[in-house]
Protein backbone atom coordinates (compact mmCIF):
# COMPACT_ATOMS: atom_id res chain seq x y z
CA UNK A 1 0.00 0.00 0.00
CA UNK A 2 1.27 3.47 -0.91
CA UNK A 3 2.14 5.64 2.08
CA UNK A 4 0.90 9.19 2.46
CA UNK A 5 2.98 11.81 4.25
CA UNK A 6 -0.08 13.79 5.37
CA UNK A 7 -1.89 10.65 6.54
CA UNK A 8 1.13 9.56 8.59
CA UNK A 9 1.75 13.05 10.03
CA UNK A 10 -1.89 13.59 10.96
CA UNK A 11 -2.10 10.15 12.59
CA UNK A 12 1.03 10.74 14.68
CA UNK A 13 -0.26 14.18 15.59
CA UNK A 14 -3.58 12.68 16.72
CA UNK A 15 -1.71 10.28 18.98
CA UNK A 16 0.19 13.18 20.57
CA UNK A 17 -3.08 15.09 21.04
CA UNK A 18 -4.61 12.09 22.80
CA UNK A 19 -1.66 12.06 25.22
CA UNK A 20 -2.00 15.81 25.77
CA UNK A 21 -5.74 15.34 26.36
CA UNK A 22 -5.00 12.77 29.08
CA UNK A 23 -2.60 15.21 30.75
CA UNK A 24 -5.13 18.02 30.60
CA UNK A 25 -7.85 15.78 32.05
CA UNK A 26 -5.57 14.77 34.93
CA UNK A 27 -5.10 18.49 35.60
CA UNK A 28 -8.86 19.02 35.70
CA UNK A 29 -9.10 20.92 32.40
CA UNK A 30 -12.24 19.45 30.85
CA UNK A 31 -13.71 21.99 28.43
CA UNK A 32 -10.90 23.10 26.12
CA UNK A 33 -9.26 19.66 26.31
CA UNK A 34 -12.35 18.07 24.76
CA UNK A 35 -12.44 20.67 21.97
CA UNK A 36 -8.75 20.05 21.36
CA UNK A 37 -9.27 16.29 21.25
CA UNK A 38 -12.08 16.62 18.71
CA UNK A 39 -10.28 18.99 16.35
CA UNK A 40 -6.83 17.41 16.77
CA UNK A 41 -8.04 13.92 15.93
CA UNK A 42 -10.47 15.22 13.31
CA UNK A 43 -7.59 16.26 11.07
CA UNK A 44 -6.50 12.68 10.42
CA UNK A 45 -10.06 11.41 10.17
CA UNK A 46 -10.79 13.86 7.36
CA UNK A 47 -7.49 13.09 5.63
CA UNK A 48 -8.39 9.38 5.69
CA UNK A 49 -11.81 10.14 4.25
CA UNK A 50 -10.24 12.33 1.56
CA UNK A 51 -7.86 9.58 0.49
CA UNK A 52 -10.87 7.31 0.02
CA UNK A 53 -12.86 10.04 -1.73
CA UNK A 54 -15.33 9.26 -4.46
CA UNK A 55 -14.05 12.03 -6.73
CA UNK A 56 -11.40 14.75 -6.93
CA UNK A 57 -14.02 17.23 -5.72
CA UNK A 58 -14.78 15.01 -2.72
CA UNK A 59 -11.03 14.69 -2.05
CA UNK A 60 -10.67 18.49 -2.18
CA UNK A 61 -13.63 19.05 0.12
CA UNK A 62 -12.36 16.63 2.79
CA UNK A 63 -8.80 18.01 2.63
CA UNK A 64 -10.20 21.52 3.07
CA UNK A 65 -12.12 20.36 6.14
CA UNK A 66 -8.93 18.76 7.50
CA UNK A 67 -7.18 22.10 7.02
CA UNK A 68 -9.92 23.89 8.95
CA UNK A 69 -9.68 21.33 11.75
CA UNK A 70 -5.91 21.92 11.92
CA UNK A 71 -6.37 25.68 12.16
CA UNK A 72 -8.96 25.19 14.91
CA UNK A 73 -6.52 22.93 16.74
CA UNK A 74 -3.87 25.65 16.64
CA UNK A 75 -6.42 28.04 18.13
CA UNK A 76 -7.13 25.72 21.08
CA UNK A 77 -3.43 25.07 21.65
CA UNK A 78 -2.63 28.79 21.64
CA UNK A 79 -5.54 29.46 23.97
CA UNK A 80 -4.26 26.84 26.39
CA UNK A 81 -0.77 28.27 26.14
CA UNK A 82 -1.75 31.89 26.76
CA UNK A 83 -4.41 31.21 29.40
CA UNK A 84 -2.07 29.22 31.67
CA UNK A 85 -5.00 26.99 32.70
CA UNK A 86 -2.59 24.06 32.78
CA UNK A 87 1.13 24.74 32.75
CA UNK A 88 2.54 22.76 29.88
CA UNK A 89 4.78 23.34 26.88
CA UNK A 90 2.41 23.51 23.91
CA UNK A 91 4.97 24.85 21.42
CA UNK A 92 5.88 21.47 19.89
CA UNK A 93 2.20 20.69 19.29
CA UNK A 94 1.66 24.12 17.74
CA UNK A 95 4.69 23.72 15.44
CA UNK A 96 3.61 20.21 14.40
CA UNK A 97 0.11 21.43 13.63
CA UNK A 98 1.42 24.42 11.65
CA UNK A 99 3.46 21.98 9.58
CA UNK A 100 0.30 19.97 8.89
CA UNK A 101 -1.55 23.18 7.91
CA UNK A 102 1.20 24.00 5.38
CA UNK A 103 0.97 20.56 3.80
CA UNK A 104 -2.82 20.63 3.69
CA UNK A 105 -2.82 24.15 2.22
CA UNK A 106 -0.47 23.00 -0.54
CA UNK A 107 -2.65 19.95 -1.25
CA UNK A 108 -5.81 22.09 -1.41
CA UNK A 109 -4.22 24.70 -3.70
CA UNK A 110 -2.73 22.09 -6.03
CA UNK A 111 -5.96 20.13 -6.22
CA UNK A 112 -7.96 23.30 -6.96
CA UNK A 113 -5.53 24.23 -9.73
CA UNK A 114 -5.70 20.77 -11.23
CA UNK A 115 -9.51 20.77 -11.14
CA UNK A 116 -9.65 24.19 -12.83
CA UNK A 117 -7.24 23.16 -15.58
CA UNK A 118 -9.42 20.14 -16.42
CA UNK A 119 -12.52 22.27 -16.99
Amino acid sequence: MKTSLIKDKSFEFALSIIQLYKTLQQNKEFIISKQLLRSGTGIGANVSEALAGESRADFLHKMAIASKEARETIYWLELLDKSNLVNNNYQKHIEDCMSIVKILTAIVHTTKSNLKSKT
